[in-house]
């Protein structure tokens, strides 16, 4: 799967933002309390979807089905100014039964149906990030040169349920490396 830039900058700023959710300053698990807290603010927040998607985009953590993949896919890859809205998507995924209250606030909204379609995106790389980059890199091919492995996706990852999982062998410390690795800062290795 190839994802446009604009979603390759996204996925990042995302699971960064559910990162920084899943955790008080004590290490205690917090992030169902937080999601909670944002989807009770979702009214407020409507007005950073063009800003900060990726701020909104998690009050719809765990809140799409995907019966088609493909069709999602196809969207991930994407510019900016070509992605559709909401209902262009809605044969391929479905919102969960507790994600439809949140849907019609946000869909009140101008960019509404847009930013649905942009949070279902960020939320399909999210749940498909324990996926092998190397089962993708066959399925495709590279055909497409330097500036495809330029935004490829990169599975590899962690995402925030990755992080707050006690039986996942890599750590948060590993995920925050990794993400500020992506945006530019030296490791500490």
């Amino acid at each position: 799967m190839k994802l446009s830039p604009y979603f390759y900058d996204l996925r990042s700023a995302y699971q960064a933002e559910l990162d920084d959710l899943v955790s008080d300053s004590e290490g205690k698990d917090v992030l169902r309390k937080r999601l909670a807290e944002k989807r009770n603010e979702i009214a407020f927040l409507v007005q950073m979807m063009e800003l900060a998607p990726e701020m909104v985009a998690v009050a719809f953590h765990q809140g799409f089905r995907f019966a088609k993949p493909a069709a999602v896919e196809h969207v991930l890859g994407l510019p900016q100014d070509e992605l559709p809205d909401w209902h262009s998507l809605t044969h391929a995924v479905t919102l969960e039964p507790w994600a439809q209250s949140l849907a019609q606030t946000v869909l009140r909204e101008p960019q509404g149906a847009r930013f649905l379609a942009v949070a279902a995106g960020l939320e399909y790389m999210l749940q498909h990030a324990r996926m092998a980059p190397a089962a993708h890199a066959e399925a495709e091919g590279d055909d497409d040169g330097e500036d495809a492995a330029e935004h490829d996706d990169d599975f590899s990852a962690l995402s925030a349920d990755d992080a707050a999982d006690p039986q996942n062998s890599r750590t948060r410390d590993e995920a925050s490396s990794n993400w500020l690795a992506d945006v530019g800062f030296d490791r500490k290795d």
